[in-house]
C-alpha cells in the first residue's frame, strides 16, 4: 500500500483543556469497533499524537452526523461534553454541516449545539440516578460521596476550602472510587470540587477511561454544578473553574420534583465553553505500531 494511503487525515482540538483527536469517517474507512488498537496508539503521549480521547464523525440518516467515541484506553464512552464541543465546531469548520445550530448522534442520544466563533453550547441529554449522601469509604478513610449519571457515571466530592481542592491527591483517591465496589460493573468518574460561591465552583476531575485527572471534564462540571443545586448551594448558570484555568459555564433548569434530593429532576442541561483547534495533520502509521 502507498505511504501516502496509510496517513491519516486528522484535527487535534481542546475543549478548555480536555484534548481530542477527530477523524471524518463519513467514508467509513474505518470500523470503530476493530479500530481501538489504533486509538489506544494515536492518544499515547510522547509517542504519538496524544489525546485524552478520539473521536470518529459517521455519517447519521437523520441528525447532522453521528459520532463513536473512544477515551485514550480503547474503551467507548457514551457521552464526553468536552468532546461534544469540539466534535460540533469541527463539523463545521470542515464543511459537514454549515448550521450554526445543528445536531448529531450519541450513544446516550441525540445532542444539540450552537457554535458561537470558537465556544460551543451544547444541550445535553436529562441527567438521571441522583443519589446524595452516600457514606463509602477508601482504605478505612470515610468519605461523603454525591452520584449523578449525566450521560456517564459520575460522583462528586464536595470540599469546603480552597486548600482542600489543592491538595487533595486526585490521582489516588479518584483511581479508588472509580474502581470502588459500589459502582461495580461499569465504574465511574470521580470529582472532588468546592462552592465559591452562588454562581461559581471549581473543579478536579479523575476520568474514566484516561484513568488519571484531566485538566477539565465537561460532563464531570455539570455533575458537580447539579449535585451542588440540589444542595441548594448554587443556581443556574454556574461558572465552573477547571484545572486549566479555563471556566465552563453549565446552564440548567431544577432541581424540580418530589421526594426530596433523590426523587429531584434536572432539565434544560445546557454546557458552554471553548472548542479550539490546535492543529490539522496527518498521522502516520509508524507511529501506531
Amino acid at each position: 500500500m502507498p505511504e501516502e494511503s496509510r496517513k491519516i487525515r486528522f484535527y487535534k482540538m481542546t475543549g478548555s483543556g480536555n484534548d481530542f483527536i477527530l477523524i471524518d469517517n463519513r467514508t467509513g474507512r474505518f470500523d470503530p469497533d476493530r479500530s481501538r488498537s489504533l486509538v489506544r496508539a494515536a492518544c499515547r503521549r510522547k509517542l504519538s499524537v496524544g489525546a485524552d480521547g478520539l473521536i470518529f464523525i459517521e455519517n447519521d440518516g437523520e441528525a447532522d452526523f453521528k459520532w463513536r467515541f473512544f477515551n485514550a484506553d480503547g474503551s467507548e464512552a457514551e457521552m464526553c461534553g468536552n468532546g461534544a464541543r469540539c466534535a460540533a465546531r469541527f463539523a463545521h469548520l470542515t464543511g459537514i454541516t454549515t448550521r450554526l445550530n445543528l445536531s448529531f448522534r450519541t450513544l446516550a442520544g441525540i445532542i444539540q449545539a450552537e457554535i458561537k466563533g470558537d465556544r460551543v453550547k451544547v444541550r445535553m441529554t436529562s441527567p438521571h440516578g441522583l443519589q446524595t449522601d452516600l457514606h463509602l469509604s477508601a482504605n478505612e478513610r470515610p468519605f461523603l460521596l454525591h452520584f449523578i449519571n449525566t450521560g456517564v457515571p459520575h460522583v462528586v466530592h464536595l470540599l469546603e476550602k480552597e486548600s482542600d481542592l489543592e491538595e487533595t491527591d486526585v490521582e489516588r483517591w479518584g483511581r479508588l472510587f472509580r474502581f470502588h465496589p459500589h459502582f461495580h460493573p461499569a465504574g465511574t468518574n470521580v470529582n472532588f470540587a468546592r462552592v465559591e460561591d452562588a454562581g461559581h465552583m471549581a473543579i478536579r476531575t479523575y476520568e474514566r477511561g484516561v484513568e488519571g485527572e484531566t485538566l477539565a471534564c465537561g460532563t464531570g462540571s455539570i455533575a458537580s454544578a447539579l449535585v451542588a443545586a440540589s444542595k441548594d448551594l448554587v443556581q443556574s448558570p454556574v461558572e465552573v473553574r477547571t484545572r486549566s484555568g479555563e471556566v465552563l459555564t453549565v446552564y440548567f433548569r431544577g432541581p424540580t420534583g418530589p421526594g426530596g434530593p433523590e426523587g429531584a429532576s434536572f432539565t434544560d442541561v445546557y454546557l458552554e465553553g471553548s472548542a479550539k483547534v490546535v492543529y490539522e495533520g496527518e498521522l502516520w502509521d509508524e507511529t501506531l505500531q
